[in-house]
Order: structure tokens, then sequence, then C-alpha cells
């Protein structure tokens, strides 16, 4: 069995542990969880949220649990303020500078924060997911750090393509992002 593999599989334990939606510990910690992973292992985690979820949804779980797509979520952004198509258009003809300047203007970390903190209301526990596949438009950093005013107690897991050593995020093992402490590692297994 992989690492990955053994990790994985404590995460529908872990989650029906009654301490984890109420918080961690007695210290008022914050109940954001980071599950960091190989990015050549994508698929296999995409298809264990599934599983996941579908352990979940059922009539008499207590746990609601409710998936944000990073990158999925941007394409929607881009759709809602009707410049999706010309997005393809502007990397055409301008280059990936101007496409990047571009979807800065949309990629505002308030839109993200805005409708994770609506949709989320009848749910006790959040998956971001797609971060990977968001970079670098959205980045990972700032959506934990803006959401830590904005889910209060509210269990989060992000599922991060890369490391999280509990002080910096590193997305694919490589790119290191702004420092961010603030979250625990979901399974640590060392």
């Amino acid at each position: 069995m992989t690492k990955l593999k053994e990790r994985i599989e404590l995460i529908i334990p872990k989650i029906k542990e009654e301490k984890f939606l109420q918080g961690r510990g007695l210290g008022n910690e914050i109940s954001f969880y980071v599950f960091d992973y190989d990015p050549k292992e994508e698929l296999f985690v995409r298809d264990y949220i599934k599983h996941i979820k579908k352990e979940f949804d059922k009539p008499s779980s207590n746990i609601k649990i409710i998936e944000f797509d990073l990158y999925n979520m941007m394409l929607d952004l881009a759709k809602e303020m009707d410049v999706f198509d010309s997005i393809f258009e502007m990397e055409e003809n301008e280059g990936k500078e101007a496409l990047y300047e571009g979807m800065e203007l949309f990629c505002e970390p308030t839109a993200f924060m805005d409708k994770i903190e609506r949709e989320s209301r009848d749910y006790n526990l959040i998956f971001i997911t797609g971060v990977g596949k968001a970079f670098p438009f959205v980045r990972s950093h700032t959506i934990l750090n803006n959401l830590l005013v904005r889910l209060d107690k509210k269990p989060l897991i992000m599922f991060y393509p890369g490391v999280y050593d509990e002080l910096s995020l590193q997305l694919f093992g490589k790119l290191k992002d702004d420092n961010y402490y603030r979250a625990f590692r979901l399974i640590d297994m060392k």
C-alpha cells in the first residue's frame, strides 16, 4: 500500500471524529486543514474526494460537505462577467502576459470569499480543491487567510498538490507560496 493510499484512507475516520467538526483542541484554534499530496497523484485524489463525499451523502449523515473547486469557480466568474470567450482571444492576440493581467481583474479574492461564505451556510464541512488548476490566478494562501474571519470555526480541508509543512505551502513541491502556518496537516504520517 502506498503512503498516499494509507494517508487518504484515514480521512473518513478523521472526519467522523466528534471533535473534528467541533474544532481542534481547547486552544481555540481554527479548524483549517491541508491534505498535501504529490501532484502526480492528482487524479487518484480527485476520485477519492468523490468517494468521501459519497460516504457522507446519506440522509442519516450529520456531516454535510460542500466542495469548492477554485478552477471551476474562476471559470464561472469569467462567464458571469461575460469575459469567458474573450480570454482565449486575448491570449492569442496579446500573449500570456496580457492574459495574466486580464485574469487578475476578475480573479479578485473577494469574489471567491463571498461565494464560499454564502454557499457554505447550510454545510458543516468545506472542501477546497482545484488549487493547482487555478494557479497562478488564484493563490491558496490568499484563500485560506481571507476565509479565517468569514467561516466562524467551520472546518475546512484544502486538498493541496504539493507540500505543506505547517509553515509554508509549496505548490507542486517547487513553487513556494507566501508563508501560511495557521492550518493543520489533516493526516500527518511521517
